[in-house]
């Protein structure tokens, strides 16, 4: 035969039939030689044997030359081996044949035997060698398109469930297969889910394997093939390993023989699996990390739950006193805080606090600073706000220091009979005490005039040292009058700018100033809800925690 083993195929034409039976004599024993008696004969040997190693043609024939002959047979069957036979007064055709590259050797009437049998030798050694070239390159493109198409329809699957599947179901349809199935392997053992394939021109459901064998894959971590005792059947087990972890084991089986795997198709589906077992790995490791941050989203909104639950959810109602407090982290749980406490004695205790950094450790600092504030508030008691920061640095400094961690807070204490507001900052954004009475009778008048004051008292972030140093201060609050805090989430965040003269708008950091701007175009009624809907408007993304406190003096 012209490929694999036997002998390869020669064809001899020439329209005299005693050169055709010299040539036939001549090389019928290292050849199995087809004659043609012109070339049209030759055409259809061709047509119904296929490929020649090897085509030794006469030139001077009748209806269709050699050069002609051959030149037709070069696009179709490429790397066969062309001899012509020519006489020596065709030089013309001669030269033509050769510069077109449709022969690769010539041999002269009468031709030496001696000398053809060489020729003919080299020319069968030129066919191997092109052959096992060709085949190898052949093989090569089938490999790169089957690993590119295989790997293509695997990698659209990200779902881990989905991509076992897609596995099975293109290798199944790509090698061929009667039916396959797909086990995922967990700690060594075979999960009980399969994935299969069935060739859907297969009716039946015989699957040939038995739970030994795949047990011995399981151990043993090698390909096995097998054929059957009638040989009408070839299984194949293939363990998928990643990274010496057992991924899965493919079981595949063809009762066709004329389709039976070759070791060539056995390393392709090797090949195949191997990358297929990187992809599996991946989409594992995609499917682990989605259900751990399922996990912990679920785990986060229980802590967003719990951290809400230590705020204040509601206070006593007072007959000359209004008081509105507002928290939103920027992510589930978040390092802002705030206070409102109602001692036994009448005093009235508002804190706002924000722990430096964000998410759960920021959230961890924050029920901690809480349990110590509310600690220290709940004595019979309790001291002034000034020292309470001094309590709350030393039961929290030697955390926050090794953590790298700080906090920033005010602590105001209000007394209702006096009027005397006292308090401590930490650090933290100034608070803002401005006459509400006296923004509201400048409607009709310039409301620029009216100035917040900022209660400037203030000492360093808790955490920052072992002792705290800070400066206490006090204000009177008069009827009328509010008391703000805010966290610089609010201070910090972005708004839109009115528009310039080249009637551009820009984006600014809200500041102090900005903020007191706002109110004052809020001026008829603080809400602070609504304060902080139209700040969050303008802010696609929250980047910090947003909290904000008021008392006003009725």
């Amino acid at each position: 035969m012209s490929r694999g083993e036997g002998k390869l195929k020669l064809m001899v034409v020439d329209d005299e039939p005693d050169n055709l039976d010299l040539l036939y004599r001549t090389f019928r024993r290292e050849f199995k030689v087809y004659k043609a008696d012109s070339a049209f004969s030759a055409m259809k040997v061709l047509e119904d044997e296929g490929e020649m190693a090897l085509i030794i043609s006469d030139q001077r024939m009748p209806e269709m030359n050699g050069t002609e002959f051959l030149g037709k047979t070069l696009e179709k069957y490429p790397n066969t081996v062309r001899i012509l036979l020519t006489g020596y007064t065709d030089v013309e055709d001669l030269v033509e044949a050769i510069n077109s590259g449709k022969v690769f050797k010539y041999i002269t009437k009468p031709w030496n035997p001696e000398e053809l049998k060489t020729v003919v030798q080299q020319a069968s050694d030129t066919y191997k060698i092109v052959s096992q070239r060709t085949n190898a390159l052949t093989r090569a493109l089938r490999r790169e398109s089957i690993l590119n198409e295989v790997m293509s329809a695997i990698r659209e699957s990200l779902d881990y469930s989905s991509m076992l599947s897609t596995i099975i179901q293109t290798v199944g349809q790509t090698f061929d297969a009667t039916e396959g199935k797909l086990w995922p392997v967990k700690g060594d053992r075979l999960m009980p889910e399969s994935f299969s394939y069935q060739n859907p021109e297969i009716t039946q459901n015989n699957f040939p394997f038995t739970p030994e064998q795949f047990l011995e894959v399981v151990k043993s971590r090698q390909t096995q093939l097998e054929e059957s005792s009638d040989r009408r059947i070839c299984k194949l087990i293939i363990p998928l390993i990643y990274q010496q972890e057992l991924l899965a084991v493919l079981a595949l089986y063809q009762q066709d023989r004329s389709k039976f795997w070759s070791s060539e198709d056995i390393e392709l589906i090797e090949s195949v699996l191997e990358q297929g077992s990187l992809a599996l790995s991946q989409a594992k490791l995609y499917q682990r990390t989605r259900e751990l941050a399922e996990q912990m989203r679920n785990e986060l909104e229980v802590a967003r739950q719990i951290q809400s639950n230590l705020l204040p959810q509601s206070w006593p109602e007072f007959e000359k006193l209004r008081i509105q407090a507002c928290c939103y982290p920027a992510r589930e749980v978040g390092g802002d805080f705030f206070e409102v406490y109602t001692h036994s004695q009448g005093d009235i205790w508002l804190a706002v606090g924000d722990v430096s950094g964000k998410g759960v450790p920021a959230a961890l600092f924050m029920a901690s600073a809480m349990s110590v504030m509310r600690r220290e508030l709940s004595q019979e008691n309790p001291p002034d706000p000034y020292e309470i920061m001094h309590n709350l640095n030393t039961g929290l400094c030697d955390d926050l220091i090794s953590n790298n961690c700080f906090i920033t807070m005010v602590l105001a204490r209000y007394t209702p009979e006096t009027g005397l507001l006292a308090y401590a900052n930490a650090g933290h954004v100034y608070p803002l005490v401005w006459s509400q009475t006296t923004l509201l009778s400048a409607e009709n008048q310039d409301s620029n005039q009216v100035k917040p004051n900022f209660l400037k008292a203030r000492g360093i972030p808790l955490g920052i040292l072992p002792k705290w140093k800070g400066k206490a201060g006090t204000i009177d609050l008069n009827s009328g009058d509010v008391f703000l805090l805010t966290s610089d989430g609010i201070t910090e965040a972005t708004v839109v700018q009115e528009a310039t003269d080249s009637g551009e708008q820009t984006r600014v950091m809200l500041q102090q100033e900005g903020l007191w701007q706002l109110l004052k175009q809020h001026k008829s009624e603080i809400d602070l809800n609504n304060l902080l809907a139209y700040i969050r408007a303008n802010n696609q993304v929250q980047e910090d925690d947003q909290t904000i406190l008021s008392l006003e003096v009725l």
